[in-house]
């Protein structure tokens, strides 16, 4: 962890003008509540300016933007950005968010990959039948050409996962210009990757970072022309019905166990969806379903998890997530109130192991429910916490597994991967030991995010 005597880093804004210190500064701390940064807050007409800004500018020619990406994710995850080390950078997201350092790199390598493949992994999303661009030969036929809804994409991020950022590298490989708003919990990966953008090429009228307060960043979304925003059922509902805002809610993903599978001999696939990545991310798995008896598959998970170690971020051997002893109280005092009838087998009198420094290590909770309907299976909580339900084939087979990010089934049952794949509300499904977690470049996430970004217009040249 880093000395306590160190003054705390400056972060400014990153305006189309270049960086910006203003007189309102937040104060990021740490795990423990010590200050570690100071985080430039900009007001309404700065952010205004800056949008207005970016839609006036016009975006690098595709070639350009290929090669400025591919660098751009080299120097984000391996190069030194405004002078701090990947280490540095890597300890900071650690102390702040209180995922493990080992997780916050590997994380921080899929976000340089991801930005060093953007401009290839886009271009999955665009119609078999349209072209790219008005001059590709097949217009003087009439064509169907790729254009963007807009021209300036607003960023809600959260503080979760270093690897949300990976969100909005395909925006900027279509020519949207980017305004994000970071999280003021998290501020240093959306830091580090504009300034590793603009480092490497990127004009500064193409990618801002305005840290603001909550009213500003509402009002923001109106000002852009499309906007993508993270967080819970509350921004789901909030912004469900607009078709200008992406909303990337509750992952509620999920892992499904038909008769005959082993439980345990997929019991490290089962342990990484939930526990990988320190259980803090929209893809690690929340419930398990079990086709038969759910208790021996609930008590082996509860074995394997209850032996993950307490130890600070900033340890190369921790595996979960640590936070202010006083918030990791109250989500313990959550679930307490939402478990219910569920039958805890791990976590059962309390998630919260405090390291004795203010911080507290959120230890794993695994609940046992007796029907494939329970409410609690709906529940997310940021940490490893999962609950084990029966499931039946008879009567409504699909209906505990829908509203699923991501979805790993262990049956060779093709009739029912064909109704999995079917299922509109389940977005990534892995059959047999791929981890919930899992992922690459170029796949899907909720959908293309160009599926949302761009449009298909018919043009004849000629």
């Amino acid at each position: 962890m880093r000395s306590t005597s160190s003054a705390p880093a400056g972060l400014p804004a990153l305006g189309a003008a270049g960086p910006y210190r203003s007189r309102n500064q937040e104060v990021v701390h740490d795990v423990r509540g010590e200050p570690v940064a100071e985080l430039s807050l900009v007001p309404w007409l700065f952010a205004q300016r800056n949008i207005r800004a970016l839609r006036r500018a016009t975006p690098p020619d595709p070639e350009r933007r290929r090669k400025l990406l591919t660098r751009a994710g080299w120097l984000f995850a391996s190069g030194a950005v405004d002078g701090v080390s990947p280490d540095s950078y890597h300890r900071n997201v650690a102390e702040v968010s209180g995922i493990p350092i080992a997780t916050v790199r590997l994380l921080a390598q899929q976000v340089g990959d991801y930005a060093a493949t953007a401009y290839e992994s886009v271009s999955q999303a665009r119609p078999i039948g349209a072209a790219d661009s008005w001059r590709d030969p097949r217009t003087g036929h009439g064509s169907g050409v790729w254009t963007r809804r807009g021209e300036v994409l607003m960023v809600h991020a959260p503080a979760n996962s270093p690897a949300v950022h990976t969100a909005w590298l395909d925006a900027l490989a279509l020519g949207y210009r980017v305004a994000v708003r970071p999280s003021q919990r998290e501020p240093f990966t959306a830091h580090r990757l504009v300034s590793a953008l603009r480092q490497v090429g990127y004009d500064n009228d193409q990618v801002v970072l305005l840290p603001t307060d909550h009213p500003t960043a509402d009002r923001l979304v109106a000002e852009a022309d499309v906007a993508i925003a993270f967080g819970g059922d509350e921004v789901a509902h909030k912004y469900g019905s607009s078709t200008l805002v992406m909303p990337f809610g509750p992952g509620r993903s999920k892992i499904l166990l038909t008769s005959g599978a082993d439980a345990v001999r997929h019991l490290d696939t089962i342990t990484e969806s939930i526990a990988g990545h320190a259980g803090t991310g929209c893809v690690n798995a929340t419930a398990v379903f079990v086709e038969g008896d759910p208790e021996p598959v609930a008590e082996a998970i509860a074995e394997r998890l209850g032996k993950l170690p307490s130890l600070p971020p900033g340890d190369e051997r921790a595996r979960l997530p640590v936070r202010r002893a006083e918030a990791a109280h109250a989500m313990d005092a959550y679930l307490r109130a939402r478990a219910g009838d569920a039958r805890p087998l791990l976590g059962a009198e309390s998630v919260v192991d405090e390291l004795g420094d203010g911080s507290a290590v959120l230890r794993p909770a695994v609940f046992l429910l007796d029907r494939q309907d329970a409410p609690q299976a709906r529940i997310e909580m940021g940490f490893p916490c999962v609950w084990v339900l029966p499931w039946r084939r008879d009567g409504d087979r699909m209906a505990p597994l829908r509203d699923t990010l991501s979805l790993t089934a262990f049956t060779d049952d093709a009739g029912l991967i064909e109704s999995l794949v079917a299922e509109p509300s389940i977005d990534k499904i892995h059959i047999g030991d791929h981890p919930t977690t899992w992922t690459r470049p170029g796949l899907p996430h909720e959908g293309y995010l160009g599926a949302f970004l761009m449009r298909t217009k018919a043009v004849i040249v000629g």
